[in-house]
Formats: C-alpha cells, structure tokens, sequence
C-alpha cells in the first residue's frame, strides 16, 4: 500500500445518511480559493476558544489563539484529583471488562484506536513512536473479530508504516484523510474491494504546505522543537524544548498563524496542531467511518474508541451523545474526560484487546475455531 491508494483511485462521496450538521458550511480563503464543486467549510463563529491549555480570544479577522503565559500544563495534580478517586467514576476498562461484554451481548463490536501513547509509547522523537511486534500481532488479532480503524493525527501515510496491517482501516490527520479497506465492509463485491479515500480538507493542501515552510523557518532558532507535516495538519512538538521557551514556541507559531487566518491552532499532549478550519475532527470521523461502513446502528453496534490526548475528547464525546458504545482514555493521571472508562498505559490496551480476542474465540462454535 504505497501512499496506499493510487492517485487514479476515487475519493470517497459522503453517504447519504450522513446528517447535514456533519458537512463543513463554507469559507472562502483569498489565498487559496476554492473551487465551487468541492467541499466547503465552516466559518468563524467563535469570539472566544479556550483549546485544553492555550486561552486567546479570537476575533473576527483571526482564527489563531494567542498563548498566554500559562499556556503550558499536563493536566491535575495528583493533590488536587487523587487517581484513585478518579476512578471512580472513569474505571478501568480491564477491571471493568466483564461490564463492556455484557453491554456488547447481541451486538457487533466496531474498535476504533489512536496511535501516539495508546499503541505506542509517547517518545522524545516522533519519527521513532515504533508499536512494538507483541502490540501489532495483538492489533491484528483483534482485527480478525472486529471492525478496527486507526484514527491518528498522524499523517494516513506516516500511521501505515507504523501499523503495517492492511486490514485496517487508517484515518489520517485528526480524521481528515480516511483510507476504507473491504476488509472491513459487510459488502464484498469486486468494486467494494477497491480502496476509497474520503478527504474533507483537500482544498488546504497548498495552504498548509505553506504553513509547514513558514513553521519550520520560524522554529529554527528554538533548539528542540520538531515541525512535523502530518499532511492535512502540522504538529509543533515541543517536547524536547526547554520549558523557558516553550511560550516563545507558541508566540512563533501565533505570529505565523496571522498570515493564514484559515488555519486554526489546537493543542495535545507537548504539541501544538495546526489545523484547517473546518467542522472536522476524530469524532466526525468515527460517525463517517460507522456510517460508511455500515455500522450505525445502535441497537447491533458497540463502538469502543481508545485513546490518550485531548482530540481524542471529540471522540469520546460522540460516544456519549450517541448513548451507545464507550470511550476509553489511556492515561496514568486523573484528568477531565468524556470517556466512561481509562487504562494506564499501551501495556494495558494489549492487555484488553487481548482480551477481547480471547472473549471472542471462546464465543466461537468448536468447528470454526479449528
């Protein structure tokens, strides 16, 4: 699957089932002007965002948010939200497996996973996030009983190469470029085998290129910082920054963001993203990914969504609003989540999708297991 998908392959039309509340309503950029046959975007309502960590004020002229200078921080304390209290009312998915499979029986589990901290450790060096083989055979293990996406702010190209599975299906860039595998339809005529590519945002492809350039010259005075081009974002990691300059980090990257007022700027764990400004994020791409898949409906389908940083909220909070299926957060600290249940490490995310595996084999007939 080199770029996984040829350039003559067809982009993927959105379902008609989609509602209209998940299309992006329209923008126009001076710069980079649209063309009238494709995707349109959401414009500027907001006065005031305050993205997890970075508050600004955004006025109409200006999508960026202006860092203040405490923009930076990892979440409660332990003092002030012991993680023992905390799991009291986000347990832990391995202790509560036994719960999940109960709220599962007669259903179809869809499984849905970040990458970066939930199947990988989170490392200094972003090029070197590597799964290890024990977590992909347990990935791909899983995949055989379940429906299973990836959906990573990573590029969809980048993510591949980490994963490696072709059964899969890959959603690039906060879900901004979606890649659906036949592998994971019910439908398996020769024509659905044919991989498809939905990609709401591929109007900014020039303008975030250009963003990239202007982010990797403005940073390169800060030793440590890392501009990474993840295709339809870009990530500013300032993980190996020091902390002194991490506010000059977020005042370099606000300074460049005056010049693309089509861009907005969120934030994850020691990253700063930059993104177009559509109405598009991992929890629109879950609900397109069910839809497009044929797996919609509440009353045969559990989705469980695992993941460890702040854009995987929208995620969770899809989950949620739809009363049917639970989010899981990956974390070691207590932190403010939609998700109803956590695990504390990737240790523990093999050890439940194991789990899961092991549920389903004994679930299967003797005769289908040999």
């Amino acid at each position: 699957m080199s770029d996984h998908v040829a350039q003559s392959q067809p982009v993927l039309s959105m379902p008609s089932s989609v509602p209209s509340t998940l299309m992006p309503s329209s923008v126009t950029s001076k710069r980079h002007p649209c063309s009238s046959a494709s995707v349109t975007y959401i414009s500027r309502r907001k006065l005031v965002e305050v993205v997890d960590g970075l508050l600004g004020v955004m006025t109409p002229s200006s999508t960026h948010i202006k860092p203040s200078v405490h923009s930076f921080s990892d979440g409660p304390s332990d003092e002030l939200c012991p993680y023992k209290a905390w799991l009291a009312t986000c347990p832990s998915a391995l202790a509560s497996f036994d719960r999940i499979i109960a709220s599962a029986q007669g259903k179809k589990i869809a499984l849905f996973l970040d990458y970066d901290g939930t199947l990988s450790p989170i490392v200094n060096d972003p090029e070197k996030a590597f799964m290890s083989p024990e977590m992909r055979a347990a990935v791909k293990n899983v995949a055989k009983f379940f429906p299973t996406a990836i959906v990573s702010g990573r590029s969809r190209d980048k993510v591949f190469e980490f994963v490696q599975l072709k059964e899969l299906c890959y959603a690039g860039s906060h879900g901004m470029d979606i890649m659906l595998s036949s592998a994971d339809s019910e439908s398996k005529t020769e024509d659905d085998k044919e991989t498809k590519l939905f990609q709401p945002a591929s109007e900014f492809l020039p303008m975030i290129i250009e963003a990239y350039d202007s982010l990797v010259e403005a940073t390169r005075s800060i030793t440590g910082a890392n501009v990474e081009n993840n295709k339809f974002c870009v990530s500013v990691h300032y993980r190996n920054v020091d902390k002194q300059d991490w506010n000059s980090v977020a005042q370099l990257v606000d300074d460049v963001l005056k010049s693309f007022p089509h861009l907005k700027l969120t934030t994850g764990r020691k990253v700063l993203e930059v993104r177009p400004v559509i109405d598009w994020d991992k929890g629109k791409a879950v609900e397109f990914l069910l839809q497009s898949l044929r797996l919609d409906d509440p009353e045969s389908v559990l989705p469980i969504y695992i993941g460890d940083d702040r854009t995987d909220e929208d995620a969770f909070k899809v989950l949620r609003e739809r009363n049917c299926g639970c989010g899981i957060l990956v974390s070691q600290l207590p932190k403010q989540t939609q998700a109803f249940y956590s695990l504390r490490a990737p240790s523990e995310v093999m050890e439940f999708l194991d789990s899961l595996v092991r549920w389903k084999e004994q679930q299967q007939p003797a005769h289908v297991q040999e």
